[in-house]
């Protein structure tokens, strides 16, 4: 655990100590911490009250910081204020809602002919010197996307022990909101992952990680985002640039969609498949996945009844990314 000096050094330690004997990893809040630890030594050093001036100061948004990093540092200190004042002490608590909203970015459904073109042009990745195993990294870890619905990082998190590749099952581990789950794959992706292997990790013998980068570490994620957007242009789908996608993400949220109106269409026993779904995605409610409930009808008019009388209650008003 990092040094704390503030005056809310005490405070500071025992909520980490609090939240990770709940289950919580929290190593990006802890950072986050010790850099409001640090703030308050540098600015307020003889203040040994966590006041409305400390807060406020520490809520003074930079240049070049998103409403969402924002959000999430102030959370933070929200949560230790909080804290603070469960054991007595006067410990002033920001108003979230007065914060600048976090935006959402608009979902966006590939269609099949997009996916086909995209997926030629992934497939058809070359050797790269700086990626060494890039022509068979990147048609596995995007097929992963699409057919597993996983999100990027649970996909770049992979180690090898992760992969079953006797049964076809991944093990996602610590993944968002401390969940972890198992991941059935098709028997062509498992193949495709079983000749993966024994294509990169012959070589790769000490990396523990199923998608290596160069130096047998964790693949950058910057680095499988400058491949997507290259992807991209070769396939001849428009990327209206940062905050407006396509994006990776995407894929899952087009997994999920075309997941449920196969179910729909094939009159599948929603009561039974739709939890599946849930857990399969690793949701920890069932409201994330009823966001996909409202795209799927919105994409597919022609289901849009079947989803309405089967689960009218359930479908939310559309908020850009705000279930995934």
């Amino acid at each position: 655990m990092k040094d704390f000096n503030s005056a809310f050094a005490v405070y500071i330690v025992e909520l980490i100590l609090k939240k990770r004997a709940l289950g919580y990893k929290y190593i990006a809040q802890e950072q986050t911490l010790k850099k409001f630890d640090n703030f308050c030594l540098n600015n307020f050093s003889n203040e040994m009250q966590l006041t409305k001036e400390i807060v406020d100061t520490w809520g003074i948004k930079t240049p070049t910081e998103s409403n969402g990093t924002l959000r999430g540092r102030m959370t933070v200190v929200k949560h230790l204020a909080q804290h603070m004042n469960y054991y007595g002490e006067n410990a002033y608590v920001c108003l979230m809602y007065d914060l600048p909203k976090e935006i959402k970015y608009p979902s966006y459904i590939y269609s099949d002919t997009e996916i086909k073109k995209l997926f030629y042009e992934i497939d058809n990745c070359h050797y790269s010197a700086i990626v060494p195993n890039r022509h068979f990294i990147m048609p596995v870890l995007f097929r992963l996307l699409l057919c597993c619905g996983l999100r990027i990082g649970e996909a770049l998190d992979l180690k090898i022990n992760d992969v079953d590749l006797g049964n076809g099952i991944l093990t996602i581990r610590d993944s968002k909101n401390n969940n972890d789950r198992l991941v059935p794959m098709s028997l062509d992706l498992t193949e495709m992952c079983n000749e993966y292997y024994s294509n990169v990790h012959k070589k790769y013998i000490n990396t523990a990680f199923f998608f290596p980068g160069i130096d047998g570490e964790r693949i950058p994620t910057m680095n499988v985002y400058a491949n997507f957007r290259r992807f991209m242009l070769k396939a001849g789908i428009s990327h209206g640039g940062r905050g407006k996608g396509p994006r990776i993400y995407d894929l899952r949220h087009t997994y999920a969609v075309n997941c449920l109106k196969y179910l729909v269409e094939n009159d599948k026993d929603m009561n039974t498949y739709y939890p599946i779904l849930k857990t399969y995605m690793g949701h920890s409610f069932f409201k994330y996945t009823a966001y996909y409930l409202k795209l799927t009808k919105t994409m597919y008019p022609d289901i849009c009844a079947k989803l309405e009388v089967l689960f009218n209650d359930l479908i939310p008003e559309m908020y850009g990314d705000e279930y995934e």
